[in-house]
């Protein structure tokens, strides 16, 4: 992240600062300069790519380990239980990344073919969805959460159907 505030620091800045995102990145940044704003593109992109690429080929590599030993497991109770739970794993990086990479390549590559409304939509999409959906998606496999959850909505009902 370093590199990025020294190419943002070299870059004559004489145009407005408004940002046309509700949050400071550094392409956003470096769009109000004037300057030549190639190199910042090329690393953003390759740092993107490097970072992105290093995640999931880690990721990538643990379920593949995890995915051997579950199916070495000799229990399928326990095969099912170690199932379940990367089960959840994935969505939660399935929640993750989808909305990272969506905005990723329509910011970079979407140029004026995309409305700049949806810009600002695909762009909160990607901050607010994974931290809204991850106690969803582990809150569903927990029987206590689950359970409770239930046990509102039908004391609810119960009580609107006493009215």
């Amino acid at each position: 992240m370093i590199p990025f505030t020294f190419l943002i620091k070299r870059l004559p800045f004489c145009r407005g600062n408004l940002i046309h995102h509700t949050y400071c990145d550094h392409m956003s940044v470096a769009k109000l300069s004037h300057g030549n704003i190639k190199i910042n593109a090329i690393y953003g992109l390759i740092a993107a790519i490097l970072i992105g690429g290093f995640d999931m080929f880690w990721i990538s590599m643990s379920y593949t380990m995890i995915i051997h030993a579950v199916i070495n497991l000799s229990s399928a109770d326990a095969r099912h239980k170690a199932f379940s739970t990367c089960t959840s794993h994935i969505c939660a990086i399935v929640i993750t990344y989808v909305p990272a990479f969506f905005n990723f390549f329509t910011h970079r590559f979407g140029g004026h073919t995309i409305p700049h409304h949806v810009h600002i939509f695909i762009a909160n999409l990607y901050l607010l969805l994974p931290p809204t959906l991850n106690p969803i998606v582990y809150g569903v496999k927990t029987k206590q959460i689950r359970e409770g959850v239930i046990k509102l909505f039908f004391r609810e009902k119960d009580i609107l159907s006493m009215r």
